[in-house]
């Protein structure tokens, strides 16, 4: 799977196209703290035109618009041929395990399954790297940029609800937050990936068996597929019953998340000690880090699906290379 970093023909692509992903996705990061910044001001700069008519002009105010447009528009550009950039980044990645099993071929096809692992499987893999891999650096390279940014911004938010003083409380109630969400989805979701698994096994063999029933009339029978029907309707059914439990624990706890960082403010708030541009900023810097924290949480059901993937692809691999140690054993 990892043949695209060892190849020398894929060498450009491998190496210089991660550090391309890596400072691209850092720039816009980067810009994201901007237009952090800018709500700070513009909603400062609200407050005061609302509170005191005629302190703000309209070209004031306009000019507020414009400096958000222009990092909106840039963040926007970046993101897109980032996007574009990445989607052939990792398809390259796919060609290279694609090519090591294409030429490996007069072996591989004789492991059940080979043609689904080397069409489906990859195509899977490369997709879910994509979503799953451009999530996690973003994911990372937030946390470096906005961490700091919230931990001075909380210098000011030193009362919690109950708990009493806190230093650089919003801080750790996002940490805190992430932690006990991330331990709960993984609770209700740990048997999701081995069920996943099972899913795709039991569909290959369903799949496998009306495909022989093209060529040969005795296979394919109604009994037969009705049986492999049969297990891929239980395993789908126990599926659907897990992801019940999974997805009420998911929504719940991520709706209860949208208001966690004013109940935190709620003691700061109420004795006016900030501005509305503060709060505004600083509860966006806070659902920065606090997604960012969550990545596991809202991505576990794209992880079950990679980690069966990956489950899939590993033991085609092995079972490849041991066809191969065979094959070298006989000669």
């Amino acid at each position: 799977m990892f043949k695209f970093f060892i190849q020398k023909k894929w060498f450009l692509w491998s190496i210089f196209g991660s550090i391309f992903i890596l400072v691209s996705t850092w720039y816009q990061v980067q810009l994201d703290v901007k237009i952090n910044e800018w709500f700070g001001e513009f909603y400062d700069t609200l407050q005061k035109a609302l509170t005191t008519p005629g302190s703000v002009s309209a070209g004031d105010f306009y000019s507020y618009l414009f400096t958000f447009a222009k990092i909106a528009g840039l963040w926007i550009l970046i993101n897109v041929f980032t996007t574009f950039f990445t989607e052939h980044w990792v398809f390259r990645w796919r060609t290279a395990m694609a090519d090591y099993y294409h030429m490996n071929w007069h072996k591989a096809r004789l492991i059940e399954g080979a043609s689904q692992r080397v069409q489906e499987d990859t195509l899977k893999f490369a997709r879910f790297l994509e979503t799953l891999g451009t999530g996690l650096l973003e994911s990372i390279m937030t946390l470096i940029a906005f961490t700091p940014i919230l931990w001075v911004l909380s210098k000011q938010i030193t009362m919690l609800p109950i708990i009493g003083e806190v230093d650089h409380a919003l801080v750790w109630v996002a940490i805190l937050a992430a932690l006990i969400g991330t331990v709960m989805l993984i609770t209700a979701g740990i048997k999701l990936p081995g069920i996943e698994y099972d899913i795709q096994k039991e569909e290959a063999a369903y799949r496998k068996e009306l495909v022989l029933g093209e060529d040969d009339p005795s296979r394919a029978t109604p009994q037969a597929i009705n049986e492999l029907y049969n297990k891929v309707r239980l395993i789908h059914y126990k599926s659907y019953f897990h992801y019940l439990y999974f997805n009420a624990v998911k929504w719940s706890y991520l709706q209860a998340m949208v208001i966690v960082p004013y109940i935190a403010l709620a003691p700061t708030i109420v004795t006016g000690a900030i501005t509305l541009g503060f709060v505004q900023q600083i509860a966006r810097a806070f659902s920065k880090v606090e997604t960012s924290l969550q990545y596991l949480v809202r991505n576990w059901s794209l992880i079950v699906e990679f980690i069966s993937v990956w489950k899939r692809l590993s033991e085609f691999e092995k079972k490849l290379h041991s066809t191969e140690t065979d094959s070298s054993a006989k000669i």
